[in-house]
């Protein structure tokens, strides 16, 4: 999946525990009719990615959604979902497709004279 929008915040890097775990978020404002404010979270190395951006810059984020299940200390069980950022880029300069454009519907015409000579060479 994928989201178009403007930087609004960009957090700085938070490592936690004594594994050093690392998270960075960031604030992505969409650009549609009712502009939405989606918090997506990197972690680990993809924090690094954040580095080459900055507020109100245009990009696209591809992310995953992740969802997890936790039983409290009272035994009621809750869950909780996140979006985790996996790749940034700046919007409109996305990779090149890999398929070629499709040629003009002329193209897919017959050509002059053809189209009046049937081969009827079918077997049955």
């Amino acid at each position: 999946m994928e989201l178009v929008g403007k930087i609004k915040w960009i957090d700085e890097t938070k490592t936690y525990g004594t594994n050093g775990f690392r998270k960075r978020e960031v604030v992505l404002t969409t650009e549609e009719q009712y502009p939405q404010h989606i918090l997506v979270e990197f972690i680990q190395d993809k924090c690094d990615l954040l580095n080459a951006y900055q507020i109100g810059q245009s990009v696209k984020i591809g992310i995953n959604l992740r969802g997890r299940e936790w039983v409290n200390p009272q035994g009621e069980t809750k869950y909780f979902n996140s979006v985790q950022g996996w790749r940034i880029e700046e919007a409109g300069t996305a990779a090149p497709s890999e398929m070629p454009p499709m040629p003009p519907a002329s193209a897919f015409e017959p050509a002059e004279g053809e189209a009046n000579e049937v081969e009827d060479d079918l077997p049955f």
